[in-house]
């Protein structure tokens, strides 16, 4: 059972926080005893820095260094945080600017591009079709030049086709075992739960060494089971990632490029915003569960719904060093623009 923080350790732990996101660098306890206003003495600190690092909330890199705050830090900063506001006259203005446009697609271009412009972080603006019948059955059809037919069929009484074209080819037998693993293992669960417990499973280690998932993978990057109306997705700003000190190398870095080039993967970062509840905004740090070159990387995410059966997210991905009481405000308020235009 984990034991709660007490206050001074808490202040601490933030007072620490801030200091990293400002510097970049290890924090030092002198560091911390110079900034605050009660004195409290840099040995006094270290003990508690000490506590803070058995409880995980922070790493020291080096035996003489300072300490850095891991993602369990600043999920704790970021949950002390309260909304700063806008000014009135932005809000009434990008209500304005949003209300002119005509189409969900061009309201979604101009959010993704106000969230880039105000948080010089990834700006990602999606609209998702949210009819999600439950699965039937699977069927996988080879097809020449490395596509594959896919036909999902639903309890809707719904049958729906959709070629992909794969980076290899997968033999008969292939298809065959993926497509009765996929209907053994998830007749009846809604479409949008099947693909995202497939994404859990996929991205489990173990499942490099399973050669029906191995396989799976190939299908799943291309769509598997993602039928129907496609979501509008707009991202803004990906270059603003070259700038910052992500510790990746050059071949990191453009896997990282890669991935965000792919709709599928986008989707997989904004699913995790769908079940909250509508209106709240939600953190997520360090996102290596979804690439391992971000983890060093948050996203802050707000859903909304939208007439016809759509929801929204609009979302800022940044580096886990971000402003977040910022980030956080500005997300919230263009996404209450965004709903009232």
């Amino acid at each position: 059972m984990e034991i709660p923080l007490t206050a001074r350790g808490q202040e601490v732990l933030h007072n620490i926080v801030e200091a990293y996101i400002a510097s970049g660098e290890p924090v030092a306890s002198r560091t911390i005893a110079r900034s605050r206003a009660d004195q409290l003495s840099a040995a006094s600190i270290r003990n508690v820095m000490a506590d803070l690092d058995e409880e995980g909330y922070l790493s020291q890199p080096h035996t003489s260094a300072g300490r850095v705050p891991t993602e369990k830090a600043f999920r704790s900063y970021v949950e002390s945080l309260g909304m700063r506001r806008l000014v009135t006259a932005e809000i009434d203005r990008l209500r304005f600017e949003l209300g002119k446009l005509d189409s969900v697609d061009q309201r979604i271009e101009f959010t993704s591009r106000m969230l880039t412009e105000r948080t010089r972080g990834v700006g990602i603006a999606a609209a998702i079709p949210r009819s999600n019948p439950a699965l039937e059955r699977l069927e996988l059809v080879s097809l020449s030049d490395n596509r594959v037919l896919m036909v999902v069929m639903t309890r809707d009484h719904q049958v729906r086709n959709r070629v992909v074209l794969l980076d290899r080819a997968l033999s008969t037998s292939d298809l065959e075992s993926i497509k009765n693993y996929v209907n053994r293992n998830f007749e009846g669960w809604a479409l949008e739960h099947v693909r995202r417990e497939l994404a859990t499973r996929l991205s489990h280690a173990e499942a490099t060494y399973d050669e029906v998932l191995s396989k799976l993978t190939l299908l799943y990057a291309k769509g598997l089971l993602d039928v129907g109306p496609m979501p509008e997705i707009h991202m803004d700003g990906a270059s603003n990632l070259v700038v910052l000190d992500l510790h990746l190398t050059k071949e990191k870095l453009r896997e990282l490029f890669r991935a965000l080039e792919e709709k599928k993967r986008v989707l997989d970062l904004l699913d995790r915003f769908l079940e909250q509840p509508l209106g709240e905004v939600g953190v997520h740090v360090g996102l290596a569960e979804i690439h391992p070159a971000m983890r060093e990387l948050s996203l802050i995410g707000l859903p909304v719904k939208l007439d016809g059966g759509l929801s929204a997210v609009i979302a800022v991905l940044g580096p886990i060093r971000m402003d977040y009481a910022r980030v956080m405000s500005t997300v919230r308020h263009i996404g209450q623009a965004f709903l009232d235009a």
